[in-house]
């Protein structure tokens, strides 16, 4: 087997086992089954977190749009009357004359554990029994992905919640890294891309945060740096409160091609030369942009000293040999490839992304290649 392959697609999910059963009705298909969190288990085996955005196979019903939504006793569908909304993007809609921006969802992500085998070539188990779905008001329109770090020898989970009360980061906690509890929200912002370092740092937990806003500020023109959505960094006592640090962290610059936005990827982890990461970077291009993988080595005392920044040739970009036998279910305009997590696989890493918003895709990176 090739060592750039995916490893689950759309239609490796059965619906019938589906969470949103309970209550929906309504036709439903796999947008996309992506973004999957990656983590090694106590019994060698790798997990995969894997984000299932479920979508409706009718959006539009008679005048109206509808939304998926949670709620403690089941999941419902929202209308919106067409007149109201606007409908460019075939995974949400907007409504009309609005500022700030309102959108609404023609899916809803939950979670689908899946575990796989050691080399990360074969799928074990679908673990539907243990799938994690909103539980809360403010994940009632979903819960989107999961980033797992091995911490002190259990699992910590960051998910994005998404819902009209806010769009924030929620923490899920694990000691077998298969069962997880929600622990509540850790950041009460909008913030797409919060990861655990693998190991602490001055006895204190560390992380990658990516907090968005509608408002930047230009570096000045001879500045290398763009202003824009960049990774920064903050620490913990104890994995529930969080300090940013002063110091700025992984940021766009000049003369790449991540002038767009930068975040976070894989959890940070230890080797002997620093902490290691890799990172996504978004260059302009439609109205998704085209997405990339770099990579960069951190401090191991104080990682916001950022040792090496490798944001020329990308780590990994968008195949779509990978994506040939399923290109009749892509929807995204423009090349995404989103890694979300890393694990040691001897000689090598074992790097999980999301392709295409639409499958996952592992890679067998050797490990001279961050030499």
């Amino acid at each position: 087997m090739a060592d750039d392959y995916l490893i689950f697609r759309p239609d490796d999910v059965d619906l019938t086992r589906s969470p949103l059963r309970r209550g929906i009705a309504a036709p439903t298909f796999v947008l996309g089954a992506f973004n999957p969190g990656l983590t090694r288990l106590s019994n060698g085996n790798l997990l995969l977190m894997v984000r299932v955005a479920e979508a409706l196979r009718e959006p539009v019903d008679g005048d109206c749009v509808r939304a998926i939504r949670w709620t403690a006793q089941g999941y419902v569908l929202d209308r919106h009357p067409l007149p109201g909304v606007e409908m460019g993007d075939p995974r949400q809609f907007a409504l009309r004359d609005r500022n700030p921006r309102l959108l609404g969802l023609t899916s809803l992500s939950w979670l689908l554990p899946v575990e796989i085998s050691a080399d990360a070539r074969a799928i074990v188990k679908i673990h539907y029994d243990k799938a994690i779905e909103p539980s809360a008001s403010y994940m009632d329109y979903g819960v989107e992905d999961a980033r797992i770090s091995l911490v002190g020898g259990s699992w910590w989970m960051t998910v994005c919640g998404v819902s009209a009360e806010r769009h924030c980061t929620a923490m899920y906690h694990s000691v077998n890294g298969m069962d997880y509890n929600l622990l509540g929200i850790v950041l009460d912002h909008q913030n797409k891309d919060m990861l655990l370092f693998e190991g602490k740092v001055a006895g204190k937990f560390m992380a990658l945060t990516r907090p968005l806003g509608k408002v930047y500020f230009a570096y000045p023109q001879d500045s290398e740096w763009f202003g824009g959505p960049a990774i920064n960094m903050a620490q913990s006592p104890d994995g529930l409160h969080w300090k940013p640090l002063d110091t700025p962290g992984i940021r766009a610059r000049k003369g790449t091609t991540s002038t767009q936005r930068i975040g976070g990827g894989s959890q940070p982890v230890l080797t002997p030369e620093g902490w290691l990461m890799i990172y996504h970077g978004v260059e302009k291009q439609g109205a998704v942009g085209v997405y990339r993988s770099f990579w960069a080595l951190l401090d191991k005392d104080d990682p916001s000293k950022i040792l090496r920044l490798e944001d020329g040739e990308p780590l990994l970009e968008a195949n779509p040999v990978l994506t040939a036998d399923i290109a009749h279910q892509m929807y995204l305009p423009t090349p995404v490839v989103f890694t979300t997590g890393l694990a040691d696989g001897g000689d090598h890493y074992i790097v999980a992304s999301g392709e295409a918003d639409l499958a996952c895709r592992i890679t067998h990176i050797p490990k001279e290649r961050f030499a």
